[in-house]
């Protein structure tokens, strides 16, 4: 019975907290939202996301395009 309270917890989606090297969960979930395509990503596989904006994203290059969006000189 106990297990299925846990996992009862780390269903649906998590609020985090991005750091420098990790993240903490400030809500349990199974999983978070790309910030650019929406796309859920489970927390085992989060790898990549932006420490000022708060942002998680898919992939390498979903992060790049994001940065880059982020970056890009007025007018560009």
């Amino acid at each position: 019975m106990s297990n299925f309270t846990f996992d009862k917890e780390f269903q649906g989606e998590a609020i985090l907290e991005y750091g420098d090297s990790d993240f903490i969960i400030l809500k349990a979930g199974a999983f978070v939202r790309c910030s650019v395509t929406g796309d859920p990503i489970p927390l085992a596989e989060l790898r990549y996301w932006n420490v000022d904006e708060q942002e998680a994203y898919r992939d390498a290059m979903i992060a790049k395009q994001r940065w880059l969006e982020l970056h890009a000189e007025p007018g560009q």
